[in-house]
C-alpha cells in the first residue's frame, strides 16, 4: 500500500515539473532603435524617385572594411529634413569601440549626395542624430533635382503671382515636358543642359475658360518658349530668359 502511494505521487508530480521546465525564458537580446535625420545644405528640392540610405557601422579598424550593425533605406526620401530609425541588436556593440554613421542619398542608383566625414555615435544612447550630407560634384547634379520633379506654377511674367486656378510643369528625363495649365493640359518638348534649358514644340488640348484663366495661360506658354536657364533654390525652379530677367517661378509638389 505504501509503495502505491509513493509511487502515486511520483507519478503525479512529473507534469509539474515538466511545466515548469516548458516555461521559455525571455530574451535579453531586445532590439534597440537610433532614430535621427539627414539634410545638406544646398537649397534644392529632391527628385521624387530619390533614396536615403543609412548605416550604422563599427569603423574600430582602419584597415579593414567597416562593418555593418544595421541599416536603413527610405524611398522615397522625400524632402530634408528626412528623418530615419535604424534598428539593431545592442548585445553587438562593445565598449571601446568606434560606431559611426554613413549615409548617401541616390537616384536611380547615381549617388547625388553622402557623408564626407566621420560622423561618430554611441550606439546605446537615446539622443537624435543629425548627419550634414555633401553634394557630389557632378556637371548634371541640377538637372538631377529638376528632372521628374512637378512644379507648382507661383509666378508668371506679365500676370504677377497666381494661386488658383492651380497650374503644373515637370520636365522628364527623356525631353519631354508639359503639365496642367490654367485651363488645358499642355505638353512640350525640353533641353536641359546644366543650367541651361530650352523649352519648345507646345501644344494643348482645346478647351475654353474664363477670359482672365485663358490670359493666364496664354503668359505660361509663352514664358516657356523664352526659358533660357534656370536654378532651385529652397525648394524653388525659377526659370528667367536669355536677359536673365525671371519670368516663371514654381513650388516643388509634394
Amino acid at each position: 500500500m505504501l509503495d502505491r502511494i509513493a509511487e502515486f505521487f511520483i507519478f503525479g508530480l512529473v507534469p509539474l515539473v515538466v511545466g515548469v521546465l516548458a516555461v521559455p525564458e525571455l530574451s535579453d537580446a531586445a532590439e534597440k532603435t537610433l532614430q535621427g535625420e539627414a539634410t545638406y545644405r544646398e537649397r534644392i528640392a529632391l527628385p521624387p524617385n530619390a533614396v536615403l540610405s543609412v548605416q550604422l557601422a563599427d569603423v574600430s579598424l582602419a584597415d579593414a572594411p567597416a562593418a555593418i550593425i544595421g541599416e536603413r533605406k527610405v524611398a522615397p526620401a522625400g524632402q530634408v529634413p528626412i528623418r530615419f530609425e535604424i534598428g539593431f541588436d545592442p548585445q553587438v556593440i562593445r565598449p571601446n569601440m568606434t560606431y559611426a554613421l554613413q549615409a548617401r542619398i541616390t537616384v536611380d542608383d547615381k549617388l547625388l549626395f553622402t557623408t564626407d566625414t566621420r560622423h561618430r555615435v554611441d550606439p546605446l544612447s537615446d539622443r537624435p542624430q543629425s548627419i550634414m550630407l555633401k553634394m557630389v560634384a557632378s556637371s548634371d547634379a541640377p538637372a538631377d533635382a529638376l528632372l521628374g520633379q512637378s512644379w507648382l506654377i507661383e509666378y508668371i511674367d506679365g500676370i504677377g503671382v497666381i494661386s488658383q486656378p492651380q497650374a503644373t510643369f515637370r520636365v522628364g528625363e527623356a525631353g519631354k515636358a508639359g503639365g496642367k495649365g490654367p485651363c488645358n493640359a499642355y505638353f512640350a518638348t525640353a533641353k536641359v543642359d546644366g543650367e541651361k534649358i530650352a523649352i519648345s514644340d507646345i501644344g494643348s488640348t482645346y478647351m475654353a475658360c474664363a477670359p482672365e484663366v485663358m490670359a493666364q495661360e496664354k503668359a505660361l506658354f509663352e514664358a516657356l518658349a523664352k526659358a533660357a536657364s534656370y536654378h532651385i533654390d529652397a525648394g524653388k525652379l525659377i526659370i528667367a530668359d536669355k536677359d536673365d530677367r525671371v519670368i516663371l517661378r514654381f513650388n516643388a509638389a509634394s
